[in-house]
């Protein structure tokens, strides 16, 4: 069972390598908004459609102060060749070792056709200007995520 952190948590400063190899922390972007969302695996069907979705909505999220970063437990590697596969237009992030995950509380067991596991969960954090957690998304589909996100921006 996982214990994802709750809005009014102040959200971990977590340095990640991103796509192209480099440190990237999410205190970098003080005085926006940040979606750091989780994703199991770069290129699967499930989350190709999740990041397309948010890479075609990137001019509402910045209407918001948002800007977007995707994190999963994939190579920096293959991170940059998800982006240059599907024209994503925002940031992704390598937690390999899964450190990050583990202080959002997002790592923890999973189940799939009868096995169990550990490993990543599909969890969205909206983190406010200030470093707090504003929203936690954990109810979504991959095809409607953005439209979830989108609407809580939209009417908050």
């Amino acid at each position: 069972m996982i214990t994802p952190l709750a809005a009014g948590s102040t959200a971990p400063n977590v340095s990640l390598l991103d796509q192209n190899g480099e440190s990237v922390s999410i205190s970098d972007f003080k005085g926006k908004k940040v979606l750091f969302y989780f994703y199991p695996k770069a290129m699967t069907p499930g989350c190709t459609v999740q990041a397309q979705g948010l890479r075609d909505i990137k001019s509402e999220l910045e209407a918001h102060n948002v800007v977007t970063l995707g994190v999963s437990i994939d190579a920096v590697k293959r991170l940059g060749k998800f982006i240059e596969r599907d024209n994503l237009n925002f940031t992704l992030l390598s937690d390999e070792d899964h450190a990050a995950a583990d202080a959002f509380g997002v790592w923890g067991e999973k189940k799939f056709m009868g096995k169990v596991y550990d490993g990543l969960h599909r969890i969205s954090f909206l983190i406010n200007e200030e470093g707090v957690i504003e929203h936690v998304f954990t109810k979504f589909k991959t095809k409607d995520h953005h439209e979830v996100v989108l609407d809580y921006l939209n009417n908050k």
